[in-house]
């Protein structure tokens, strides 16, 4: 009963839930898929700007992890060293970040999608 009224309060605080509490799973399909297609396919699907400069292709899972021309975009389980992060979070020049001259994602898009590589980033 103890251990309830902790949990409770810590609730009721604002803390953070435990350690043992498993992270909740970001789903492609559900969580990262919509933010592509309203922020990124604009440029980045076949016969548009972005993809012909690049060849990354955002309409697709497949499409996102097999990356451009010149690489990979996604390191599973590493957010740090994924190039998409690397851009969407204005680490790259100027001219590199994306979206390419538009407001840049908010930062719980950029957090989830942060989260989701993180996770492995499955096709879920």
């Amino acid at each position: 009963m103890k251990v309830i009224r902790i949990l409770a309060a810590a609730a009721v605080a604002g803390v953070a839930a435990p350690a043992w509490a498993a992270p909740e799973p970001v789903s492609f399909a559900e969580d990262i898929q919509p933010i592509l297609q309203v922020r990124c396919t604009v440029c980045h699907a076949p016969g548009q700007d972005g993809y012909e400069a690049s060849g990354f292709d955002l309409t697709s899972y497949e499409g996102l992890m097999k990356g451009t021309k010149h690489g990979p975009m996604i390191v599973p389980g590493d957010p740090v060293t994924s190039n998409l992060i690397v851009l969407i979070e204005g680490r790259a020049d100027k001219s590199l970040q994306m979206p390419h001259g538009k407001k840049k994602l908010t930062s719980c898009d950029r957090d989830l999608i942060r989260k989701w590589i993180k996770q492995g980033a499955k096709n879920n």
